[in-house]
């Protein structure tokens, strides 16, 4: 009598329908940004006075602002600026938080405990009062808000980072590089850092959303993005006086936006995050 062999079956690991939908929004929003010269109906800056605060319909799919802009073009156009903005703001937290957690876990002593207590006292002041601060020395506008919180943001970063790098380090494969006399600075460039960048990644996708959100209260405060940019942000603050005359769309549609992104990229980069964490492991 032959033995029954039996063979493993691999589950595949589905992907939750909340997953799949933020995914989704955020596959659209990327792409109404990249094609907005083609997708936008008028000019984002085209001021109409005569049609000043109209409501949806045919020739204003969601309606005007206080000058007639076309509320569908200026958030095609702001997309841009509020999905760049946090790409080049968390690439530099990463720059400078990845060296300096990597410099902390691969020298230690008083090198670890520096940069341990300057990323605390960073830590413990307010992210966005630090930024602030800042704009209020170099002045307002979209490069200083991305360049002070890169600052801000660096500390979580290396904090994590840090975290990673000290498990990474006590492996067996960076013994046996020092054994064979490579160096420090080779090793952490060539492999450590490398062996991080998935969970590192991961983590800052997750902090994509918190990051677009940070930009936006900055325009929305007048410190960010400036008139005549459509950043969603700014565009919220402008449309506020509008709530008033009982138009709630200026608004309503830029704070629409911001909301559904910054879920999705909650949604999605939690999802990324724990599955490039496994990867890595």
């Amino acid at each position: 009598m032959t033995a029954l062999t039996l063979t493993p079956v691999r589950v595949r690991d589905r992907r939750p329908l909340g997953v799949t939908v933020a995914a989704g929004l955020l596959v659209l929003v990327v792409l109404a940004a990249l094609l907005a010269p083609w997708l936008a109906p008028y000019a984002p800056d085209a001021i109409d006075l005569s049609a000043s605060l109209a409501g949806t319909g045919g020739d204003h799919l969601l309606g005007t602002d206080s000058s007639g802009q076309d509320l569908l073009s200026r958030v095609l156009y702001g997309a841009r600026s509020s999905l760049v903005a946090p790409v080049l703001l968390l690439a530099l937290a990463a720059l400078l938080g990845v060296t300096l957690g990597v410099l902390a876990a691969w020298r230690g002593g008083w090198t670890d405990a520096l940069v341990s207590r300057l990323t605390d006292v960073m830590y413990a002041f307010p992210g966005l009062l630090f930024t602030v601060l800042i704009i209020a020395v170099f002045g307002t506008g979209m490069t200083t808000s991305v360049l002070a919180l890169g600052l801000a943001y660096t500390p979580t970063v290396a904090k994590y980072t840090r975290s990673l790098a000290l498990a990474e380090s006590r492996k067996p494969y960076v013994d046996a590089y020092r054994v064979q006399g490579m160096g420090g600075a080779r090793i952490c460039a060539a492999h450590l850092v490398p062996n991080l960048a998935r969970a590192v990644v991961g983590y800052l996708v997750v902090l994509f959303g918190e990051a677009l959100m940070s930009l936006a209260t900055l325009s929305y405060l007048g410190f960010g993005a400036q008139p005549p940019s459509s950043d969603w942000g700014l565009m919220v603050q402008e449309g506020q006086a509008a709530v008033v005359q009982g138009a709630l769309l200026p608004a309503l549609v830029p704070g629409t936006a911001i909301a559904l992104v910054v879920v999705s990229f909650n949604v999605v980069g939690v999802r990324a995050a724990d599955r490039l964490g496994r990867q890595a492991a």
